[in-house]
Order: C-alpha cells, then sequence, then structure tokens
C-alpha cells in the first residue's frame, strides 16, 4: 500500500432507528484494511457508547457527527477531513454506508477528486455516483442499478464483508445434533418494534423441553428491560423449567453461533454471518430492505423466511422452530448451502478492488 493513500475514512450512524449493521460491517472492511497496512478513521453519528469503544478499541480513529445528512454540516464536515488528509500520494477512499446519502453526497465527494465506495442494500436510489458499488446481499447480481460510467459493480454474498472475530472460524466443520436444542435469537443490533418480545413469547408455546436459548439483545436495543422483564416472568411461573433462557447484552457472536445448533434472525447483515458459520436459520422480515435477503436465502436453501413480522403471531413463530428443531436433515443441508453462499473472502475481493482503482 505504499504507492497510495493509506487511509479510508468511513462514513456510516447507528442508532435505535437504523440499527448497528451499517457500522459492523464497516468496521469489518477497516479491520481488513488495518491488516494490509492501512489506517482508518470513523466519521459517525453513533449513540453506542459500547460500539463506540469497540472502534477505538480496535485502534480507528473516531470523529463524531452532530447533525446528519441532509443537512449540509454533513458534508461539509466530510469534505474537510479528506481535504486535510490528502497527499502526494494519492487521494484516501471514502466508504459510505446508510440509506440517507444520497445521489447528491455522493456526485460532491467525486467532483472533489476523491475516491468514493458506497455500501447499498436495495437500490433505492434513482443513480449512483460512485468509484465502487457494493451490494453483498443474495440477488443483488440481477438488480438493474443506474450508476455512473466508470463505476465498478460488486454484486452478491462473495462480496460479503465479515469481522475478523469470524473469519477466524472459517475451518470450523458445523455439526448437528439429532435433536436442535440449542438455540440462538439475534434480531438485529436495535431491534425497535420489540420483535424479540414475540420470539421469547413463542419458545414458551413450543412445547419443546430441553431447550437451551441464548438472546442477544444488541447495543443499540432500547427493550432490555421489558425482556428481561419476561423472562423472569416466564421463570417465576415455572413455564421455563424444562430449559433455559438466558438474556445477553454484550455478546460475543462467533462463540454463541458456534455454540447454537440453529438460529433465530432478522434480514440483516447477521445472515451472512450464520451463512458463514454454517449455522441453519429462520428469517423473521424486520424492515422492507431485508425482504429479497429473506427470500433469496429461502430459495437457495439456506434459511426459513418466515415473512413480515407484523404478520406473525407467537403461535405461528412456534410452528416454525418446532419443525426446525426435529429435523436434522433440513438443518445439516441449510448449513452446507449457507456455507456455500458465503466462503469468507468477500473482504480480500472488496479489497482488490480498491486496490485496482488505485492504480488505475
Amino acid at each position: 500500500m505504499e504507492s497510495i493513500n493509506r487511509h479510508l475514512f468511513i462514513r456510516a450512524d447507528a442508532d435505535s432507528r437504523i440499527g448497528t449493521g451499517h457500522l459492523l460491517r464497516c468496521l469489518a472492511l477497516a479491520q481488513s484494511w488495518k491488516a494490509r497496512g492501512g489506517e482508518a478513521t470513523f466519521v459517525s453519528f453513533c449513540e453506542s457508547a459500547a460500539l463506540r469503544q469497540r472502534i477505538l478499541s480496535e485502534g480507528f480513529r473516531l470523529v463524531s457527527v452532530e447533525r446528519i445528512h441532509p443537512d449540509p454540516a454533513d458534508l461539509v464536515q466530510i469534505m474537510d477531513l479528506l481535504k486535510n488528509i490528502c497527499n502526494p500520494k494519492g487521494t484516501p477512499w471514502l466508504v459510505l454506508d446508510g440509506y440517507h446519502f444520497g445521489p447528491d453526497y455522493q456526485r460532491a465527494v467525486r467532483e472533489a477528486g476523491h475516491r468514493l465506495l458506497v455500501i447499498d442494500d436495495y437500490n433505492h436510489l434513482p443513480h449512483y455516483h460512485a468509484n465502487i458499488l457494493l451490494n453483498q446481499n443474495i440477488g443483488s447480481e440481477t438488480i438493474s442499478y443506474s450508476y455512473d460510467s466508470d463505476t465498478v459493480g460488486l454484486f452478491g454474498p462473495k462480496y460479503a464483508l465479515l469481522r475478523s472475530e469470524f473469519l477466524t472460524w472459517k475451518n470450523r466443520t458445523q455439526g448437528q445434533t439429532q435433536r436442535g436444542r440449542k438455540i440462538l435469537v439475534t434480531l438485529g443490533g436495535a431491534d425497535p418494534d420489540n420483535v424479540t418480545l414475540k420470539v421469547v413469547r413463542a419458545l414458551l408455546q413450543t412445547g419443546l423441553d430441553d431447550l437451551e436459548v441464548n438472546i442477544v439483545a444488541g447495543p443499540a436495543n432500547p427493550n432490555v428491560k421489558m425482556l428481561e422483564s419476561e423472562i423472569e416472568n416466564a421463570r417465576q411461573l415455572g413455564r421455563t423449567v424444562n430449559f433455559s433462557m438466558r438474556l445477553i447484552i454484550d455478546a460475543n457472536m462467533p462463540e454463541l453461533m458456534a455454540w447454537a445448533d440453529w438460529a433465530v434472525t432478522g434480514g440483516g447483515s447477521t445472515c451472512w454471518e450464520l451463512a458463514f458459520m454454517g449455522l441453519p436459520a429462520v428469517v423473521i422480515i424486520l424492515a422492507d430492505k431485508q425482504r429479497a435477503i429473506a427470500e433469496g436465502l429461502e430459495s437457495a436453501g439456506a434459511a426459513v423466511n418466515l415473512g413480515w413480522h407484523d404478520d406473525l403471531s407467537p403461535s405461528k413463530i412456534a410452528d416454525a422452530l418446532v419443525g426446525l428443531a426435529e429435523t436434522v436433515g433440513v438443518r445439516k443441508e441449510m448449513a452446507r448451502r449457507g456455507r456455500e453462499l458465503v466462503d469468507g473472502k468477500g473482504n480480500e475481493r472488496v479489497l482488490k478492488e480498491l486496490f485496482a482503482a488505485c492504480s488505475s
């Protein structure tokens, strides 16, 4: 990386509304960039103190954003940062990951002569201005994007960005027990609609015994006290005598995925982590942008798609959970197909394109 600017700027946000997925997948890219000798600065409006500390503890710089786009102060701040880091070895890369960074924001960055990587999920803009456009989701290969004539498109799960703590498990062999009794529930970093509570109530209706359930509340989840109360009430009423249920706030996700037989998840970036780990999943759609992911994973045989969260009752979720728990053959096949989708080389494929663009 001696012949190019070694600095990567990342503009992504995290709060209880948008969740933490944008920032966490950018962290994965920053980790790989740093491993190749680079530096990274996160420019972010981030409500989670734990996530802010995670970025700093990884050795990255964090610059806080007070007024986010479309406030003009956002673009002024990022342009000033980019201008100050330019040097004779070239301009740095800027990564934009967020649905609020529209064509005007992207165009301004490119017209100023900076290199731009835009991470997208569902082709929500009329046009994209970027050196590289990345959509790691299944089915994105068939989307008809409108973008600049010199834009390089990177589409599909082969480009899935995985954090370093997952990549250390690349040689792991996923086993499946006959009776899938170890369940991981992880419904995003925020879960503002508290779908996790509905899943907890569904688990209590399954009638399955000997279950071990680990429920993850992400760093931006506003419903922790309500979840704690529900689990404690169930325990007091004796409804969980035959299985244990534990709420985890500060989760080591790779270890939990390695522990579990299968998972209940939302349709966000966690799906690619589960696929890489060879963990079968029941997917609940928590936002419109997740619909194509959930449907694509089911079509690929790597997950069960339960559909839109508002359309699901606890009893309907419970029926699906029982079905997956009792079918080891289905779980094994889902695990195999998930690993076919995500091989853990996505970070390096993206870095290769970043370096190629710098030398062209």
